[in-house]
């Protein structure tokens, strides 16, 4: 983190610093980056930190059916009377030598917001307040990203997940059976969906529109259409000392072409498509492949656009199979359509944050990265804060926010759950 300049109130910066420093550790790799990976000794220690921190605030902890966990802060627990919960959070997995914020800052920043709430309030909210911590956000270890609220919205069936597996053969419902959590109770979850108000999720941003426009906090007004593809190229394994290039089945070909593709499909079309990911079988340096299978992520500012992105990449992929005899299949493995944050909460949200002088100059920005409030968005009035992120980088160790930025995050976070469980 790096130090800011504006004079945070020293109260909140301090405190922030001493949470932060508990979390820091957990799953820290050498490069700086974190693997913080669903059902792993990692993960063990994540949510025991939650407990802890939730415990030292005297809020009740609840894991739901799907291990995602809730903390509850005065009221019952978060299955209560409906439309009463006015709820925060984020979630604490990480992708692979992912950054520090992503996730977490809104984690922490709900449990922090709730102490500012706690000293400035004298009488109780006519609403409960949670902290929620979802499992699996990243998709990270099980190819499926927002996992743990897909399934409470009933987006994932149940089987489906329970039979996701990890790069090693591991199935989700055997990882949450070794970690002793109950992966026959994995399914929507309506009574707890029932409970909520609102959802407004902290999260530091994954760009740099907040730096352009000079401000450290903004309100993100929806969400890209985005989603993951998985390709398989099947060719014909030979040896790469003797085996003539007319001769060869190469599935790496057609995959380099796929890969430069998606690119060129994402620039003509004014949309985003990474391939980060690719297993090669057997892997050997003086071997020709005898498989690849690729991720595609592919991300547009709408429908129409991600469709065209996608179907230019499974034209050029065939294309390239065909021609070096190679044998290819594409599938959808997730995809979340367009949000629009909703937009009683957006104009509550900026009425609670109407700086002092009565100006409203808070930016609202889209975002192409994909967030538990998104899903939660197609059954509950979701919401989101950004914190300017100083490079833009994301994902990565070089990860960064001031620290002065989260402070301003986590009091815009606070003011506004005030305004919607005092309101």
């Amino acid at each position: 983190m790096t130090a800011g300049t504006t004079g945070a109130p020293a109260s909140l910066a301090d405190r922030f610093g001493a949470i932060w420093e508990e979390l820091a550790p957990i799953g820290r790799r050498a490069d700086g980056g974190y693997d913080r990976f669903a059902w792993t000794p990692e993960d063990r220690a994540l949510r025991e930190w939650f407990r802890r921190a939730a415990a030292a605030r005297s809020m009740v902890v609840d894991e739901d059916r799907n291990a995602n966990l809730w903390a509850c802060w005065h009221g019952p627990a978060v299955q209560g009377a409906a439309r009463r919960v006015v709820a925060t959070g984020s979630h604490l997995d990480s992708v692979p030598a992912g950054g520090a914020f992503d996730g977490a800052l809104g984690v922490v920043g709900g449990f922090l917001a709730i102490d500012l709430l706690s000293a400035e309030r004298s009488l109780p909210p006519g609403r409960s307040l949670a902290v929620a911590g979802f499992v699996e956000e990243e998709g990270a270890r099980f190819g499926v990203a927002c996992l743990g609220s897909r399934l409470s919205t009933g987006v994932i069936d149940p089987d489906t997940a329970r039979a996701l597996t990890d790069m090693s053969g591991v199935s989700l419902a055997e990882a949450m059976e070794a970690a002793g959590a109950d992966p026959s109770r994995l399914g929507a979850d309506e009574d707890r969906l029932a409970a909520l108000d609102c959802y407004v999720e902290l999260h530091i941003e994954q760009g740099r529109r907040l730096v352009d426009l000079g401000a450290a906090v903004g309100i993100a007004s929806g969400i890209w259409p985005h989603g993951r593809w998985r390709l398989r190229f099947d060719g014909e394994p030979n040896h790469a000392g003797t085996a003539r290039l007319e001769d060869r089945h190469d599935p790496m070909l057609p995959f380099a072409e796929a890969v430069v593709g998606a690119r060129g499909a994402a620039v003509a079309h004014g949309g985003l498509a990474t391939v980060g990911r690719a297993e090669v079988r057997p892997n050997a340096t003086n071997g020709v492949a005898a498989s690849v299978e690729a991720w595609l992520d592919a991300r547009a500012p709408d429908e129409a656009t991600l469709a065209a992105i996608v179907a230019d990449v499974w034209d050029r992929a065939a294309a390239a199979a065909g021609d070096h005899g190679v044998r290819v299949d594409m599938r959808e493995e997730s995809a979340t359509p367009a949000v629009a944050f909703d937009g009683g909460l957006r104009r509550k949200m900026r009425a609670a944050l109407r700086a002092s002088d009565g100006s409203d100059d808070l930016p609202e920005i889209p975002t192409g990265a994909g967030h538990d409030a998104g899903i939660l968005a197609a059954c509950v009035p979701t919401g989101m804060v950004f914190v300017r992120n100083p490079t833009g980088v994301s994902h990565s160790p070089s990860e960064r926010a001031c620290l002065d930025d989260c402070v301003a995050g986590i009091d815009a976070l606070a003011r506004t759950l005030g305004a919607l469980a005092w309101g």
